[in-house]
């Protein structure tokens, strides 16, 4: 915004003083309205809990008319996560998910299960279809988009790839991907791992759909941590810049979020209970 500013001021200038006629002068305001970009709200976090920040990335996409970029640092308590449709009875190891008492949340969009904590990094983008320019409100392209966004943040980072629906440093995964997509504005989020404790990987199943380059490995051998490519700090502040490039950035502070999403909307992001993930292990021990 700034630079658009300057550039205005110069215009200005050259007008009062050049002699140059009214007509050339409203060719450069056409010019100047050219350089402006979509708005997206940026809103920082630091160790939100993962349903706190499911349950506001739902409200904005659903109770908000712009564009709205989410990065959190971190969540305070190791919490899985599973797409809309997953069934903890097909991905959890549940005797050990309830005896160590692990949160388990169904979020609003697609995508495959992820356990999370203090070591992973967010980053949320929600945009209106017209502000991406030749991005379809398909899951495939805006995968694409986003693909070539982490592009510019890993620029300088060899091995870095869009590999099916992940982000891989050679064959190792490090980002996982949901999207959910509404009739003119999509949610397209990813969980970073910056670093994991393997002990949390026990918690989950080898799902029965798995990208083909993962050749059958277990979770360990599957993933790799980020921070062995990139420093945390670094990273965040790339991925700002990179969406800077695309959008004119605003700051919002999270107590201000009523003034920008008012109205009911659909809550389909929740946390289930007890009671529900014992009837998933009790069907599949009496299917066993």
């Amino acid at each position: 915004m700034f630079l658009f500013s300057r550039f205005f001021e110069e215009l200005i200038f050259t007008r009062r003083f050049s002699g140059k006629s009214s007509k050339g002068f409203k060719m450069s305001i056409s010019r100047a309205n050219d350089l402006r970009l979509p708005l997206m709200n940026l809103i920082r976090l630091k160790g939100t809990p993962i349903l706190e920040q499911l349950h506001l990335e739902e409200r904005l996409l659903r109770a908000s008319s712009e564009n709205w970029c989410i990065v959190n640092d971190g969540t305070n308590v190791p919490t899985i996560v599973m797409g809309m449709s997953g069934k903890p009875s097909q991905l959890l190891e549940l005797g050990p998910v309830m005896k160590d008492q692990i949160p388990v949340i169904k979020r609003f969009t697609g995508g495959g299960t992820v356990i999370v904590d203090k070591s992973t990094l967010f980053v949320s983008l929600i945009c209106n279809k017209d502000d991406v320019p030749g991005v379809q409100p398909y899951p495939r392209s805006v995968m694409a988009w986003s693909g070539s966004l982490y592009g510019e943040v890993f620029g300088g980072v060899n091995g870095f790839q869009l590999r099916e629906n992940d982000y891989v440093f050679g064959d190792r995964k490090f980002g996982g991907n949901a999207q959910s997509i509404i009739k003119n504005r999509w949610i397209h989020h990813t969980s970073f791992l910056w670093d994991y404790n393997v002990r949390n990987m026990a918690y989950l199943k080898l799902p029965s759909r798995v990208p083909q380059y993962r050749l059958e490995r277990d979770h360990t051998e599957f993933v790799c941590r980020m921070k062995d490519y990139i420093e945390r700090s670094d990273f965040i502040e790339k991925t700002v810049k990179a969406v800077g490039k695309q959008f004119a950035m605003k700051q919002v502070n999270l107590e201000d979020i009523d003034s920008y999403a008012k109205g009911e909307h659909v809550k389909s992001t929740r946390l289930l209970t007890m009671e529900e993930l014992q009837e998933a292990m009790s069907g599949t021990t009496q299917s066993a």
